[in-house]
């Protein structure tokens, strides 16, 4: 049986008064049509078909979808029809219709309405329904027995109608043949002269033909976006939920209200994420680390026993055992590679660190490369731009950069160098090397006993 799904992503959301389309304004670090898109392939539907307008076109590939422009707003019927009609047929298939804007749905509600036109005898349609707080706008679910028998629409809803709580949350499921007969039939004889999908309910109950509902457990599940403020309800509820689930896996998180976390993000267990702190990209994350308070991380490799606090660190790799922090700024494809102190107001850019380096305040490491057991002083800078390109500075294991030393690149500090504090260095240093100064000079060897 082949099992595809179409996605309507066409409409212009006027109401998010927004340059932007509508399914590309993001919850937690995705575009909301991400979230559709990757719970369907969730629950196992690969075939995956959006309908766009000209402004999402342009961006759908990053999706990895087949894309189909609706070209006039006529209509969800319209929409379904259009996609059918650049589809190859396949009369025996299953169809899933899904909204790009309804990011927060589970996958397992797409199986479960694909499920239910095969389960306890067969049926023509399978739509969601979901139990609302009232007063509410969605169409009103009619039932006769356990079938739907119609949608009543809230504006044509009786008083009696309007008091029932069960109502369409805009998802289905068809058998493809009976799917394009209804589709053929849909009428726009209403006051917006539209196609609507809905009306396919009251096309297979005159047939004698199922409609089988498949209740949703909480609303928020088919929550759809149309403003800002549903949007900001839907990241936050998203968030829960990732949150969620890192906590079950073996992460503590000290305050999921006030953390910020993204999907696909990897963190080890034991790990402690403390208030304030943002997580996001593809961050990895590894055991036993102290995230935060008041951190930012992003599209970063952090390793084991690491502890960051009130830093941020953005495209770079921490290495196991490491301290970061307060207020340090680690970017730029830096890599730390291990037991490293990196300490208050210390900026590194594009930097490796070898094991056991330690740069605990005040200092900026530019394009540097940096031995094991090198400790560079407060204040020391690695002066990497001049005027026109960027310069490298090599500096050797287990030398020591005195306070306020200015490295001017490109130069090359030998192993076991000593620059006295306050130096300027324009020329490399040999290995064993002592300089201080402005410029920095070697410093005459220390007299012997026997020389005096």
């Amino acid at each position: 049986m082949r099992l595809r799904a179409i996605v309507l992503a066409a409409g212009k959301g006027t109401r998010m008064k927004s340059a932007i389309p509508k399914v590309l304004h993001e919850i937690c670090g995705r575009p909301m049509l991400w979230y559709t898109v990757a719970a369907l392939r969730e629950a196992g539907i690969d075939d995956v078909i959006v309908v766009t307008n000209d402004e999402l076109e342009a961006r759908i590939g990053e999706f990895r979808v087949r894309s189909i422009v609706q070209r006039e707003q006529l209509g969800t019927g319209h929409a379904v029809k259009v996609a059918l009609d650049a589809l190859p047929r396949f009369d025996d298939g299953r169809i899933v219709i899904a909204y790009g804007d309804m990011p927060l749905v589970p996958a397992a509600i797409f199986r479960e309405t694909a499920d239910a036109l095969d389960s306890d005898g067969a049926a023509s349609m399978a739509l969601v329904t979901v139990k609302m707080p009232l007063p509410s706008n969605f169409g009103r679910i009619v039932r006769k027995g356990a079938d739907v028998e119609r949608i009543v629409e809230a504006r044509d809803a009786s008083a009696g109608e309007l008091a029932i709580d069960e109502m369409n949350a805009g998802i289905y499921a068809f058998t493809e043949g009976e799917l394009r007969d209804a589709v053929a039939n849909l009428k726009n004889d209403n006051a917006q002269k539209e196609y609507y999908l809905t009306d396919a309910v009251e096309h297979f109950v005159r047939q004698g033909k199922r409609v089988r509902p498949v209740p949703a457990a909480d609303h928020l599940h088919v929550l759809g976006i149309n403003d800002r403020t549903e949007l900001a309800k839907a990241r936050r509820e998203m968030n829960a939920r990732i949150c969620e689930r890192h906590m079950l896996d073996g992460v503590t998180i000290v305050d999921p209200q006030t953390t910020y976390l993204e999907p696909e993000l990897r963190i080890g267990r034991d790990t402690v994420i403390y208030p304030g702190t943002t997580v996001s990209l593809l961050t990895e994350i590894g055991e036993g680390c102290v995230i935060g308070p008041h951190t930012r991380i992003s599209d970063a490799k952090i390793g084991n026993g690491v502890t960051v606090r009130e830093s941020v660190i953005v495209q770079s790799e921490i290495g196991d055992g490491s301290v970061v922090g307060p207020f340090a700024h680690i970017r730029g494809h830096a890599k730390l590679d291990g037991d490293n102190r990196v300490g208050n107001f210390v900026e590194i850019k594009n930097s490796h660190y070898e094991r056991g380096v330690k740069s605990a305040h005040l200092s900026y490491l530019g394009d540097a490369e940096i031995g094991e057991e090198t400790n560079i002083g407060c204040g020391t800078i690695t002066c990497n731009f001049d005027g026109s390109q960027k310069h490298k500075t090599v500096i050797g294991k287990n030398v020591s950069i005195g306070s306020d030393t200015a490295i001017v690149a490109p130069r090359t500090i030998g192993d076991g160098a000593l620059t006295g504090a306050g130096s300027v260095v324009t020329k490399d240093v040999p290995p064993g090397g002592r300089v201080a100064g402005n410029p920095a000079r070697p410093l005459a060897p220390k007299a012997k006993p026997s020389d005096r």
